[in-house]
């Protein structure tokens, strides 16, 4: 049997646990958009370094796994690094759109029940998959 789920499941129960963790103890949202944002525009200074240790964290947690256990781990991210850079430049695009990003409304804000953050996720899940059918399936550049 394929174990290759385990690893998902391992990764979603560590980002909710993460989002609880977050929301326990700030009593805030972990909307990665929002702490970015709030260092972007300076207005969360007041609390910089949490916000930079928690980016730290999210990159520099998921490098340790990957070079912990899976070592040489094909990734099958494109070599197309414009079609990297569209990508990130209309995901944050829509995170604007959609006053919050994935984890905010689809991790935090299913998890509360809230209609907007199911209505968000609705729509990025949407727009991911009719991303995957024009730029890979139509048009070929990834």
């Amino acid at each position: 049997m394929e174990t290759d789920w385990i690893w998902g499941f391992a990764g979603g129960l560590m980002i909710g646990v993460a989002a609880a963790v977050y929301l326990l103890f700030n009593g805030r949202i972990m909307g990665a958009s929002g702490i970015i944002g709030g260092l972007v525009d300076r207005s969360g200074l007041a609390t910089g370094w949490e916000r930079a240790a928690f980016l730290a964290g999210l990159v520099l947690v998921p490098a340790l796994m990957a070079l912990t256990f899976l070592p040489g781990a094909d990734t099958n991210i494109t070599n197309n690094y414009t079609a990297i850079i569209g990508a990130g430049l209309l995901v944050g695009v829509g995170t604007r759109l959609a006053n919050g990003c994935t984890s905010g409304h689809g991790v935090c804000g299913i998890s509360r029940f809230s209609l907007r953050g199911m209505v968000a996720t609705v729509f990025y899940l949407l727009a991911g998959g009719v991303s995957v059918v024009l730029f890979k399936h139509l048009l070929g550049v990834v």
